[in-house]
């Protein structure tokens, strides 16, 4: 028992130093108070741009090569990760900002059905690409092992920014990024 209780606060231990990192919380209840970091997109030093080509709700198939000269957001999410479903909102308020300049979402569906999907967007309309990767080999590929995973093409092609976890993709900052990369 003695044991459970030791492994079980190293645990909590853990998680809140890790979130206060992330600047999800201020301050922890014996500490002195912590600003909260705001998240800021992570330049890309990762590996080249994975392809990406998959089929969206309606079965057109969309390929990353095909949006060349755009800003797109490629975002992997689930129906049910509650962070992912919370920072919809905000990547459509986003693209209503950008409207009619070269820019695009891509909101990869990751392992779900078409249905799943489908009764989503009945409850939360969005007017972006929502594509299905039922097998994971994209997700995959992309690094997208915790959700939401989103990334920032530039114009050429090239991942330029990354971000794990849930981000307000409406914010003035995040808004300015994206449209310094327009040119």
């Amino acid at each position: 028992m003695l044991m459970r209780r030791r492994m079980l606060a190293a645990l909590l231990a853990t998680a809140a130093g890790a979130a206060r990192a992330q600047g999800f919380i201020k301050a922890l209840p014996t500490g002195p108070a912590v600003p909260a970091r705001v998240p800021e997109l992570k330049p890309w030093d990762g590996a080249a741009t994975p392809a990406l080509e998959l089929a969206d709700l309606d079965g057109k198939t969309h390929r990353l090569a095909d949006y060349r000269g755009k800003v797109v957001l490629i975002n992997f999410w689930a129906t049910w990760c509650a962070p992912c479903r919370d920072e919809m909102p905000s990547i459509e308020r986003l693209r209503s900002a950008l409207g009619g300049r070269p820019f695009a979402v891509l909101a990869v569906n990751v392992g779900e059905t078409e249905r799943a999907a489908r009764g989503f967007l009945e409850k939360m309309p969005l007017s972006f690409a929502i594509l299905l990767d039922r097998e994971l080999r994209t997700s995959r590929a992309w690094g997208a092992r915790i959700l939401p995973a989103s990334y920032v093409v530039a114009p050429n092609g090239a991942i330029r920014y990354s971000y794990f976890g849930e981000l307000d993709w409406a914010r003035e900052d995040v808004l300015q990024t994206i449209t310094r990369m327009m040119g």
